[in-house]
């Protein structure tokens, strides 16, 4: 370990070096397959619905509501479970779920890797879902599509891990960005939920990609905003405390709807049957609510178009929210695919709708704006995201204030009443602890020369295996461990009694002496001089560096992991891809 006494010019704010702007480049190619991706999922919901309901084989904007099916109608979500069970129990069981919870466990546990079935079959499946009436969004879709996109791109090339990751949230990133055209609030999606570190090298690429999938999609006539939304509220005592009551609600709401998902997922799983069969009780409770209210079925974006009008009554609103919540809890604990995103919109939107009459006067569409944005941040665990996410939807800065007082009370509440948030508690749930708060390391803080010892023991390199035995058992001795230096001062290694055992079991003479037995690795810590490398300190406790050498080493060591076809090289010791 060098250096107790350079200087501070070595050190740097931050660790990022020219690299990122390769890997920036890679993420424009990101960015426009995960551009592509998400134009294609969306394309594939509106063909599935248009097959499901309609029987037509055409692209055309239909609702759901004007099907001539009837009563029949709630047979069409069970036929498309079905499929995705089958889907996921002959393809890839890491279609089922919202996407989001499988990629935060890819990057955290499987070197960021994604296979090319996830890719094809995600989106899928997820039109499947979507088309044949499941209460989901598109965005866990498009995300862990797009993160697999980028993952692929990224196993083609000599990356590092953590490279490979910054590529997989920008596909992520990407694909969020074509779908809602929310860019600001794609990359702090991004920063806030799948990166798990806050760091130049990887913010630089998830940005660039975000913004050339925005850049993209406008030059294809893509709408944006897609809700726009011009109201706001003067900020006074009586309106911030609308704002912090919102809030309050909206955790609670999302307390609530995590328990519900979860509750549900617990009781398929003492079910005595596959799990491939689950999502078709999911269908079938999906069909006899969109009996009830046909505005709970599909993504639904007409309902947050029409609460931001002001055009839903409370008791609208009211049957509205409760039907949503059950079908879309009851559909996503069967374990099909589709998202939560614009799911917590709605229902949020609702109960902000439902509250609007006993709250401040606003203009029509603040309360349920608000209450989106606050449900949406809550469930989440994600603040900024959904403050950033409703003023890009709605196109109104004016918002800002009311949404981020909102967001970080609903924030507040689910953090103090909840362990884990809806995303989260699925890897938990598989075995894993998440710590999603950010500090700076203190050993990134910490100077060498603040922590070693300063008057250090040492033997010097003349003395005998038979004189370092007798030292080391010596009852003065008061360490069990001594760096060895030569005549210049120079560290040649450590002695220890355990190395003493080595040698004398492996036939070593006692008259050799420890400057012969030592080789130019050495297995402790001494602190040499940067200038000369002469000894100048010792920290001791090896072990306390493992974990470190281990993030080192994801930064550091590049390696293709796919090679178009060819078979793959061995990855020391690594399981198969997630």
């Amino acid at each position: 370990m060098k250096s107790a006494h350079a200087g501070n010019g070595h050190l740097r704010d931050f660790t990022t070096d020219p690299r990122v702007l390769v890997i920036a480049a890679i993420a424009v190619v990101v960015a426009t397959a995960g551009l592509f991706a998400g134009i294609v999922l969306l394309k594939l919901i509106r063909l599935a619905t248009n097959i499901a309901y309609f029987g037509q084989f055409a692209l055309a904007e239909l609702r759901l509501e004007d099907t001539p099916l009837g009563l029949a109608a709630v047979i069409v979500p069970v036929i498309g479970a079905l499929i995705i069970g089958l889907m996921a129990r002959f393809g890839s069981e890491k279609i089922r779920g919202h996407g989001i919870p499988e990629a935060i466990e890819a990057i955290l546990l499987g070197r960021s890797r994604l296979d090319a079935k996830v890719a094809v079959l995600k989106p899928l499946s997820s039109a499947i879902s979507i088309g044949s009436g499941g209460p989901f969004g598109a965005e866990g879709p498009i995300i862990m599509t797009g993160g697999a996109i980028g993952s692929l791109i990224a196993q083609m090339l000599p990356v590092s891990d953590n490279e490979r990751k910054t590529l997989l949230v920008a596909g992520a990133a990407a694909g969020m960005t074509t779908v809602f055209g929310t860019p600001i609030a794609a990359i702090m999606l991004a920063v806030e939920l799948l990166l798990f570190e806050w760091t130049p090298r990887s913010f630089i690429p998830v940005a660039v990609a975000a913004i050339i999938a925005e850049v993209e999609r406008t030059l294809l006539h893509l709408p944006g905003p897609i809700f726009p939304f011009s109201g706001s509220m003067e900020a006074s005592v009586a309106g911030l405390g609308g704002w912090v009551l919102v809030g309050i609600a909206s955790g609670l709401l999302s307390g609530l709807l995590t328990q519900l998902v979860y509750a549900c997922e617990d009781a398929f799983q003492k079910l005595p049957i596959h799990w491939m069969w689950w999502p078709m009780i999911g269908g079938l409770v999906v069909g006899i609510g969109g009996l009830i209210e046909p505005q709970a079925l599909g993504v639904g974006y007409d309902n947050i178009a029409n609460m931001l009008d002001g055009r839903v009554v409370a008791a609208a609103a009211l049957t509205l929210l409760v039907v949503k919540a059950i079908i879309w809890s009851v559909a996503l604990g069967s374990g099909t695919s589709g998202g939560v995103l614009a799911p917590l919109l709605i229902m949020g939107g609702a109960m902000g709708a439902v509250l609007a009459g006993i709250l401040p006067e606003a203009t029509p569409g603040f309360w349920p704006l608000l209450a989106m944005a606050a449900t949406m941040g809550g469930t989440m665990r994600a603040p900024l995201t959904a403050t950033f996410f409703a003023v890009e939807l709605t196109g109104n800065t004016h918002m800002l204030v009311p949404l981020i007082a909102a967001c970080a009370t609903a924030h507040a509440v689910t953090v103090l009443l909840m362990k884990r948030s809806i995303l989260t508690e699925k890897v938990a749930r598989r075995g894993h602890h998440l710590i999603r708060e950010y500090r700076v390391d203190p050993f990134a803080l910490t100077r060498v020369r603040e922590v070693m010892t300063n008057r250090v023991e040492s033997v010097p390199a003349a003395m005998t295996l038979h004189g370092a035995a007798a030292f080391l058992t010596a009852p003065d001795t008061r360490h069990p461990s001594f760096p060895v230096i030569n005549e210049e001062g120079h560290v040649l290694g450590v002695i220890d009694p355990p190395a003493i055992l080595r040698w004398r079991r492996a036939g070593k003479h006692r008259k050799t002496t420890l400057g012969e037995l030592l080789t130019a690795n050495v297995s402790h810590l001494p602190v040499v001089s940067r200038e000369d490398a002469r000894l100048v300190g010792y920290v001791g406790w090896k072990d306390l560096m493992r974990v470190r050498s281990k993030k080192q080493a994801e930064e550091r060591d590049r390696a293709a992991l796919l090679s178009f076809g060819a078979r793959r090289k061995a990855e020391q010791g690594i399981g198969d891809p997630v």
